[in-house]
């Protein structure tokens, strides 16, 4: 080959490269388009909740666009199918919580989905207990009172949830259980049905997580016959635990948490791990969660898989244990 000839190869070579690195560059820059969380839970439940909140704050941080996908039923199944089944490009992400995560895998033997397998972690959001809530107009005032009703009238004493396997259904199965009484199981499609019933004198009690039930106790609208905590909740110091009232031991927890498909790219969970941490140290996002009974946690995608493979351990115990059965 003539020595000319080579000297235009290389002058070629050096046009296409850079042009194939600012091609790739374009590709690889994240987020260049919107994103969505999906929600598998109506709007208004505690997980949606928390998905709007760190949607907003989201928006901000990366200058794009991050918007709330609610695709409600079966007990979470259908998001986390959904999720599970979307490419891993940082684009679809998942707000889930307890009881998909850690009950769903005891109660469904044939569950569309793996916790640890088919899902990446990225940031614990929020805990919250949970909420012994009944109508205002309802005969008793406290757990104490609720049991001895409720044992004074075997059967006739029902109990609504959000749907059958969430923590609301099973930690009602464990006091249940654990006070000796004999009431039935209602569920509902999401928590925000049985509030409305809760509310209106449909239902007679349940259990719901703090950032749901607070602002309808704060009204007066329900009244909280006790808390799921081993301690009093801060925002409502007057409420007994479970524990204060004859059941020691007792406690059910409620968090939600970002995930995203299985095998995303670390970088990509890095930025929005990093994003998410500064949006929950946000004054506002403080002050939001604190205002529904809801403690803010956040930390790094690692620390947040070692709590879901206790919390899996934890719950799946406790939901044995229950004996709670999906309807």
């Amino acid at each position: 080959m003539r020595r000319r000839d080579f000297g235009r190869i290389a002058l070629v070579s050096t046009v296409i490269a850079p042009s194939i690195g600012t091609r790739a560059l374009a590709q690889e820059r994240y987020p260049n388009k919107p994103i969505r969380i999906v929600v598998g839970f109506p709007a208004g439940q505690s997980s949606d909740v928390g998905a709007r909140a760190i949607a907003t704050g989201l928006t901000r941080e990366l200058v794009q666009s991050v918007y709330v996908d609610n695709r409600p039923g079966a007990s979470g199944i259908i998001a986390h199918e959904f999720v599970k089944n979307a490419a891993p490009d940082g684009y679809t992400l998942l707000m889930s919580s307890t009881a998909p995560l850690t009950i769903n895998p005891v109660l469904y033997r044939k569950l569309p989905y793996d916790t640890l397998l088919d899902f990446t972690p990225i940031m614990l959001v929020n805990t919250s207990p949970m909420f012994l809530i009944c109508g205002a107009s309802a005969p008793y005032n406290n757990m104490r009172e609720l049991v001895a009703y409720a044992k004074a009238n075997p059967g006739k004493v029902s109990y609504g949830s959000s749907g059958s396997g969430t923590t609301g259904h099973i930690a009602m199965e464990m006091l249940r259980k654990e006070s000796g009484i004999d009431i039935v199981h209602i569920p509902y499609k999401g928590s925000p049905a049985m509030i409305t019933d809760l509310i209106a004198g449909h239902a007679q009690l349940g259990f719901d997580a703090a950032s749901s039930a607070a602002p309808h106790i704060a009204a007066g609208k329900l009244k909280a016959l006790a808390v799921s905590s081993q301690t009093r909740s801060p925002r409502f110091p007057d409420v007994a635990t479970a524990a204060e009232q004859g059941l020691p031991g007792y406690q059910a927890l409620t968090w939600a948490a970002l995930m995203g498909p299985a095998n995303m790219p670390p970088a990509i969970v890095e930025t929005i791990n990093a994003a998410a941490n500064r949006v929950l140290k946000s004054r506002e996002v403080q002050e939001h969660f604190a205002k529904l009974g809801s403690t803010v946690n956040g930390g790094t995608a690692a620390s947040f898989a070692e709590f879901l493979r206790q919390e899996i351990d934890r719950w799946g115990r406790a939901t044995r244990g229950s004996g709670a059965q999906v309807d």
